[in-house]
Parts: structure tokens; sequence; C-alpha cells
């Protein structure tokens, strides 16, 4: 499990093509592999790799199977790539972020990027499949970086996060253009809800269903947005 608190911005250094994976080499900021060991999982731009081999106290060695490759932006490294980082959250572990399983779901494509004073806000698009998730001031895993959405156009397909320049120096969101994939790990609670809700829906309404979606969307509306998680009461 993760935090999606990324720790730090590791570079491409090497990588070899072998039957049905590739092996890339990563080096790590100072600090970062201290006590790494064979066998232990860090997240990679929010993919959850194993370490092969060790290489000092600086850089280590993952095989990346070629589905990885295909469903995630992994496939598109090239040596000097840069990717955000996270070890493996130990027992007791802070949440600073949400629990991550270093799973992607899907790739979004950067849509824009506006930087007004402070801020630095990306907006992102989604297939509408996965757009049914996310919802305002929810959670969602960017690159392995636990964000909270700001703004969502489900009728457009996109949804803005907004990041302060802390974020900026941790991650590498700073170096990111329109155009870039980014990998996308919905919030597990959120997507069971929404799932559940409307299987029950769909249990209920049967062959109704498709008449309350069209009524929905004709007043600007969705399924999606019944299925929207309350909000916790306050402490």
């Amino acid at each position: 499990m993760f935090t999606g608190i990324v720790q730090g911005i590791a570079t491409v250094e090497s990588l070899a093509d072998k039957p049905g994976l590739r092996s890339v080499r990563l080096r790590f900021p100072p600090g970062f592999a201290k006590g790494l060991e064979i066998g232990a999982s860090v997240a990679c731009d929010g993919v959850c790799l194993t370490v092969t081999a060790l290489h000092g106290d600086a850089a280590a060695d993952f095989d990346v199977m070629q589905q990885s490759l295909s469903l995630t932006t992994l496939g598109e490294l090239h040596q000097g790539s840069w990717l955000n980082v996270e070890r493996a959250a130990k027992d007791g572990a802070e949440i600073g972020g949400h629990p991550l399983s270093g799973h992607i779901d899907v790739t979004g494509t950067l849509v824009s990027v506006r930087q007004p004073e402070n801020n630095h806000v990306l907006r992102i698009g989604l297939p509408p499949r996965w757009m049914r998730y996310v919802f305002a001031k929810g959670y969602i895993a960017i690159n392995g970086a636990s964000l909270t959405v700001a703004e969502v156009d489900r009728s457009a397909g996109w949804f803005e996060v907004w990041l302060i320049p802390e974020t900026l120096r941790m991650t590498t969101f700073g170096a990111k253009l329109p155009g870039d994939r980014l990998n996308i790990e919905i919030e597990r609670s959120t997507q069971v809800f929404v799932d559940t809700v409307r299987e029950a829906l769909d249990e209920r309404l049967g062959p109704l269903l498709p008449a309350l979606e069209a009524l929905l969307h004709e007043r600007g509306l969705t399924v999606d947005e019944f299925a929207r998680p309350l909000p916790l009461p306050p402490k």
C-alpha cells in the first residue's frame, strides 16, 4: 500500500528489453533508497513495481511486464525520463493523502495548464466510463500523487486539480505539457459506492433506466450524480 505522498523524483538511467518485459534502472534522490531491499515495492509514477536488483544506495532495477507497459505511461519512458516515486508504506504510517494500491485504472490526457498566482492548474481528460468516479472535493491519484479534485465537467469529460508550489517541487507535474498522458488510480471507496448504487438502480428500474438517464441528460444531470458519496459529518 502507498499513501499518495510523493517522496521524490527518480531518473531513468537505462532500459533493457527482454522477452515479455522491460528492465528499467532508476536513480533515486539522496536518502530515498536507504534500507531498500530486493523484493521491496516502489510506486513509480503510481505503478507498483518490485525491486529486482540494487546498485549501491542510489539506484535499483525493476522489471515491467508488457501489460503494464501498454496500459500505463511506463511504456513511454526513455533514458533521462523523470518519475514520481514513493516507497511502500510501513505499518502505522501516517496516511497524508489517501490509500493507494499502485494499480493503475486508466490513463488520462492533460488537456490544459493554467498558472494563476502561486498555483498550477491541470485540466485532465478521462473516458466517460471513468468520469463517473470523479467528484469535486473527492480524492484521485495522478502519477502516484494523492490530489483533491477541484472542478468536474462530466459532460465535457474533464476534471481539474490545483497544485501548490510544494507539490510542484516534489513531483514531475511542473514539466508536464498538454497532450501528455498521466496514470490515474481511482479512489476505491468511491468506485465501490458508485458501482453499488448503479447496480441497485439497474436492478430496480431495469428497462426504465435508459429513459431516466435520457431525462436527466436533458437537464444536464447524470445518474452518477445520485451516486455521489455523501460528505462525512464534521468531527
